[in-house]
């Protein structure tokens, strides 16, 4: 459940999206404030109070940041073919973002403004705290195709290959672009897509969206390895936002990652979004010794097998073969490591009465050649979890640096002539 400073959640944070009963040891926040330098330093105290999480800084936050609780993770098509057009709009996008990030309504606000004219808020985050709200875009490859941005394409923003078990649904795979809204209160990372959704009528519209709860990721050292809905620890390995060293070898692109036509992702980083469907109904019927062998740690403690605790190093020949742990292992794979900030859902039902349900697997790597899909290559060759899950959306983008300051805006170093 969303942790809460004063020790009463809020409504929303008890009930979230969806069903959020099916929560399996969600953790708490532990949560922390990126501040602007890094992206990833950590500030409890404000974060306890529910406080703002730093808009601008070298990378974008919601990367290295702290995970929140909650997600509203949105891809759009663009639909005008005026640049300069669009370049207004994220612009205007940067301007709002900045604001709802430091718990501030959009532009003049909710009311108080022309009764003629719709507000510029949609109104139903007042009153409410910044939550930690961050707000991170990326461009994926269909939008190199418009504005004349073909040379800019960077060369590991790569169409993701078909893998083995794909059963992907077009209405939830692809996009020209995203944004990535988490926060933890589910009301104000919906209100920021809204508001931005509203603010791009008629230039850009809203191809797919998943809402997201039980975070399944930590970026946090000392916080609790959440569990996913097989109700196993997930991501005790995962990279934190203050292990620079290791964010700077695998997450942030740098300057010789690319080609002068791609240096404008310095900074950034490239993110990979699959939406997993678990067929939890099969897995609930499946025996405590078998769900062990199958993810290669105890469900108790998290331990690997043969070990007494979750973070103790895991002796990979002692799994099955075809263990999630020992197939996704970083020894297993010459090294590769991938950021996660992967979220739980539930939607509803899928007309045969069974829960549909499952993970929203967020990404971040410096290179998704390197990183990515010769990971998911292996696992969806070899995995024993296969038999349990399928990927039936996906998408890539290129999340560009972070907004500098007050004269930055979203995508600045792609769109700009001066850049």
């Amino acid at each position: 459940m969303a942790d809460n400073s004063s020790g009463n959640p809020s409504r929303r944070a008890l009930i979230g999206w969806g069903g959020a009963g099916l929560a399996l040891g969600a953790a708490a926040a532990g949560g922390a404030v990126a501040m602007a330098d890094a992206g990833g330093d950590v500030d409890p105290a404000a974060a306890d109070a529910g406080g703002a999480v730093e808009f601008h800084g070298a990378h974008q936050a919601g990367i290295a940041t702290p995970v929140q609780d909650r997600l509203h993770f949105a891809a759009f098509d663009v639909k005008t073919g005026d640049r300069e057009e669009f370049v207004r709009l994220l612009k205007d996008w940067t301007a709002a973002a900045r604001r709802m990030s430091a718990g501030k309504p959009v532009g003049g606000g909710a009311y108080g403004g022309l009764a003629e004219a719709p507000p510029d808020d949609t109104g139903e985050a007042l009153g409410l705290k910044p939550s930690r709200l961050t707000l991170t875009i990326g461009f994926g490859p269909s939008l190199f195709e418009k504005f004349g941005l073909r040379d800019k394409r960077p060369a590991a923003l790569v169409d993701l290959p078909k893998f083995p078990g794909d059963n992907l649904e077009n209405t939830r795979t692809g996009g020209d672009l995203c944004v990535q809204a988490c926060a933890d209160d589910p009301q104000v990372a919906v209100h920021a897509i809204r508001n931005l959704a509203r603010i791009g009528f008629g230039k850009v519209a809203v191809r797919w969206s998943q809402l997201g709860f039980g975070k399944t990721s930590s970026t946090t050292p000392d916080a609790q390895t959440p569990r996913n809905l097989m109700g196993f620890k997930d991501g005790t390995r995962n990279i934190a936002g203050t292990e620079t060293g290791r964010l700077t070898e695998h997450v942030w692109v740098g300057d010789a990652d690319g080609d002068a036509n791609s240096a404008w992702m310095t900074g950034g980083s490239y993110l990979v979004a699959r939406r997993i469907r678990m067929n939890i109904e099969t897995w609930d019927r499946t025996s405590l010794r078998e769900q062990e062998d199958v993810f290669g740690r105890d469900k108790r403690e998290g331990a690997p097998v043969g070990k007494a605790k979750e973070r103790d190093e895991p002796f990979l020949k002692a799994m099955k073969p075809d263990a999630h742990v020992r197939l996704a292992h970083p020894d297993s794979n010459d090294g590769i490591t991938i950021l996660r900030r992967g979220y739980s859902f539930t939607d509803g039902t899928d007309g045969l009465g069974r829960l549909d349900a499952g993970l929203f697997f967020l990404a971040y790597q410096r290179d998704v050649r390197k990183g990515f899909i010769p990971l998911q290559r292996r696992l969806s060759a070899h995995d024993a979890l296969n038999e349990y899950i399928q990927h039936v959306g996906s998408a890539v983008f290129a999340v560009p640096p972070g907004v500098r300051d007050e004269d930055d805006w979203w995508g600045r170093t792609l769109f700009s002539k001066e850049a």
